[in-house]
């Protein structure tokens, strides 16, 4: 069974994060896609971010309408930052042996992959499916084939279409008072407006 891992903030989760998640399961013939809300991202430790009840739920509300999405609460439930590597051992524990997992990820990610934590237990674990994005379409893989031989054999770069949508864009909009309709679902735009989120 091949399953896609999304991981991220989602703070708030946009129409791109989803854009992205059905391209990779179309042209890689993914049997699900299973976002991972981060609980705290160690990448974005000292910043402050929205808390979890709010980032699952508007999560929950996002993927509702596509039967091929579902949301995995496993990097909530640990305490201490969220490291890509435990999310995935486990995914495993829950999954089994069987499920081959696509971490779904931006190219400009993957660009800093090497200074991720256990980076070569990662691609043990998974391939590794980079997104493009209009503010980083390319990448040069060879530096990081250089610190992590072989990763180009487990790297897939996706060839989506590229929306210049952002989480702190839309927070910012927000934060401004500008409407952000379409560029969240409408569930999405209607909870953070009820919870006053981002103000």
């Amino acid at each position: 069974m091949d399953i896609g891992v999304f991981g991220g903030t989602f703070d708030p989760i946009h129409i791109g994060h989803l854009i992205i998640a059905e391209e990779a399961r179309l042209r890689l013939g993914l049997s699900q896609v299973i976002f991972v809300p981060a609980g705290e991202p160690w990448f974005k430790q000292g910043r402050q971010i929205s808390p979890v009840a709010h980032r699952l739920e508007i999560v929950k509300l996002a993927i509702a309408s596509n039967p091929h999405f579902a949301v995995s609460t496993v990097d909530l439930q640990r305490a201490g930052p969220s490291y890509t590597v435990d999310t995935l051992a486990d995914l495993r524990r829950e999954l089994g042996e069987t499920a081959n997992f696509y971490f779904i990820l931006g190219l400009d990610a993957l660009a800093e992959f090497d200074m991720w934590r256990e980076p070569r237990m990662i691609i043990d674990m998974c391939y590794l499916v980079a997104a493009r994005r209009p503010e980083a379409s390319d990448l040069d893989l060879e530096p990081l084939e250089r610190s992590i031989p072989g990763i180009s054999r487990r790297i897939i770069i996706l060839d989506n279409p590229q929306i210049g949508i952002s989480s702190s864009k839309i927070r910012q909009r927000v934060a401004k008072g500008v409407s952000i309709h379409n560029f969240v679902p409408d569930a999405v735009e209607q909870y953070i407006r009820e919870q006053g989120l981002y103000l």
